[in-house]
């Protein structure tokens, strides 16, 4: 039953569950229509060209739905949503933690940071850059949470974050209920106190955490949608800390940390004390042209084959899906072992795993890699890297991709271009600079 605490469901995906039953009978259940005054009870959407009225068959009357969060499944003005309003789960604070991991001095000190921000309820901006250990620092504060008895959510707006971020977290806390939440997930219907999810999964709860923490915070699709900003602030209590966690953060965040008195981690060395990988930039002219008849670019290819030769993994990151099925088959001519993935490839997850475990030899991707996965010795190269969606943050965060193991911590990141942008500049300038910071 204590599955539901802190939800908001549809009556209809449960109904038919003893628990879900039994929660009925006694009484802990509050229901409420999907839509009510214009306002969709789950998202809050009030924005009246994302509600859409049809003939609905379930009532057999005319009835208004909410097109802003159809991804979860549709909510109507005759879906009856329930919330818990029975005694709370009485929640464990014996919480057994496994890692056995030594934090470096800065590390340590960004946690106790962190640690006293969430005791004093006041949000915090963890700013540290790619590769610097930014899993492990939270590691602390998390588990000081769960010794309280709090509930405690990990969101980030990337379910391959979502992915990578679960077994590291169940491997430190084996002992503690924790579910990982994303589109197309299987979700044991249990009270979990450590819960990671997508942004988007958080429009499925109210009221539900004490601690919340936002990784990749500037990551998309979150810092464009309004809704999912709201849905951070509507999953948390009202007096809940929001700890963001990013190597890139954005204009905006920064100027709401100074506003709001946030704390303040930054650390500007990765954990095993190597400087970030600086871009290399190469020119490449015309090449979704080349691509697109179905020839690889001769640089590339050599590139590529550099990879093989010297048996180095590597991501090749294009700007459409469009590219990555067309770029892959060329590619298999050279190597059979080296697959695409993209935002709908149902097969991403497993095709991530085969590349960590060397049963992949490289992945052309879209952006959805570009944060949130470490593999050991990864080589990264960028294809029309003079495209839009490749801005400063993208090419930071793909950059942070190399060298990230402390037995590999050097690599080759190459920018191919048609012509030189002001994102490639900024990208380059900043990493630059991180690694002249003193500490």
């Amino acid at each position: 039953m204590h599955f539901l605490e802190g939800r908001i469901v549809d009556t209809c995906v449960y109904e038919h569950e003893a628990w879900f039953q039994e929660a009925v009978a006694k009484k802990f259940l509050v229901y409420k229509a999907g839509i009510i005054d214009g306002q969709c009870q789950r998202c809050r959407n009030t924005n009246l060209s994302f509600f859409y009225t049809f003939h609905c068959a379930v009532c057999e009357d005319v009835c208004t739905y909410c097109r802003k969060c159809i991804r979860l499944g549709r909510v109507s003005s005759c879906t009856q949503l329930v919330t818990w309003n029975g005694p709370p789960y009485t929640r464990a604070i014996a919480h057994h933690y496994n890692f056995h991991g030594q934090l470096t001095a800065a590390q340590q000190h960004a946690a106790e940071q962190i640690i006293d921000s969430l005791e004093q309820k006041r949000g915090h901006l963890l700013h540290a850059v790619c590769g610097a250990g930014k899993t492990e620092i939270l590691f602390q504060p998390i588990v000081a949470a769960l010794k309280k008895g709090l509930r405690v959510c990990v969101a980030t707006p990337r379910t391959d974050v979502v992915l990578e971020l679960f077994p590291r977290f169940q491997q430190a806390f084996s002992q503690t209920s924790i579910q990982a939440l994303y589109g197309g997930a299987t979700v044991e219907p249990i009270f979990a106190q450590l819960i990671i999810a997508t942004t988007h999964q958080l429009l499925r709860f109210e009221d539900a955490f004490d601690v919340m923490i936002v990784d990749e915070a500037d990551a998309f699709p979150y810092t464009y949608d309004d809704m999912l900003q709201q849905a951070v602030h509507k999953a948390k209590t009202p007096d809940a800390p929001i700890l963001f966690v990013t190597a890139t953060p954005t204009k905006p965040l920064l100027k709401q940390m100074k506003k709001e008195q946030w704390g303040y981690s930054f650390l500007p060395r990765r954990y095993h004390g190597y400087a970030l990988p600086v871009p290399t930039m190469r020119a490449l002219r015309r090449a979704a042209k080349q691509i697109r008849s179905g020839k690889i670019p001769s640089k590339l290819k050599g590139w590529i084959e550099e990879r093989l030769a010297q048996q180095q993994p590597f991501l090749l990151f294009v700007p459409t899906v469009e590219l990555v099925k067309q770029l892959v088959p060329l590619l298999q001519q050279l190597d059979e072992q080296i697959d695409g993935v993209y935002a709908e490839d149902e097969a991403r997850k497993e095709k991530v795993l085969a590349l960590r475990a060397q049963q992949l030899k490289g992945l052309v991707t879209t952006t959805i890699l570009e944060r949130g996965i470490t593999i050991t010795n990864v080589q990264v190269a960028v294809i029309c890297a003079d495209d839009a969606i490749f801005d400063a943050g993208a090419l930071i965060q793909i950059s942070g991709r190399v060298g990230r193991h402390q037995a590999y911590p050097t690599g080759d990141i190459v920018l191919f271009y048609d012509a030189i942008t002001l994102a490639m500049d900024e990208a380059i300038r900043e990493i630059k600079r991180l690694n002249e910071v003193r500490v």
